[in-house]
């Protein structure tokens, strides 16, 4: 409205974690990635990319999360960099510092950390690890 672009994320999902699928091991990730499931261990989409992680009500993460925009209705345990826009939706409970450059936080939504603007976010290059899952 009034010619203000949107940063709100593109609905496309390229992949799926399905509920009662529990992976352990750094997940990197290019698109767009839901999580129905539970992921232990960091979640990073490829650098300057855009990215779109979307966590349903079930979805659990623990670990590191690193995309340009992220929709939340679930939990995660760890640090969470948004170099874009991310909604915390009324279900979802973060434990973690979260830095971001848009946010829309819902009633209910339940944040354990710093909440830290960012004008200028740029997510860190992803780091080779053993046992990582790439999903393209």
């Amino acid at each position: 409205m009034f010619g203000k672009k949107s940063t709100k994320p593109q609905s496309r999902i390229d992949s799926l974690i399905a509920h009662g699928t529990r992976i352990e091991g750094d997940i990197s990730f290019s698109g767009g990635l839901r999580v129905d499931g539970e992921v232990i261990g960091n979640v990073r989409a490829e650098a300057g990319q855009a990215s779109t992680l979307v966590l349903s009500e079930q979805a659990r993460v623990e670990g590191v999360i690193e995309v340009s925009h992220l929709v939340v209705n679930g939990t995660i345990a760890g640090p969470v960099h948004v170099s874009e826009y991310v909604e915390l939706q009324s279900k979802s409970r973060v434990s973690g510092d979260v830095y971001y450059k848009t946010l829309e936080m819902h009633v209910g939504a339940v944040v354990e950390g710093k909440l830290v603007h960012q004008e200028k976010l740029a997510l860190p290059s992803p780091k080779a690890v053993a046992g990582s899952i790439v999903v393209d």
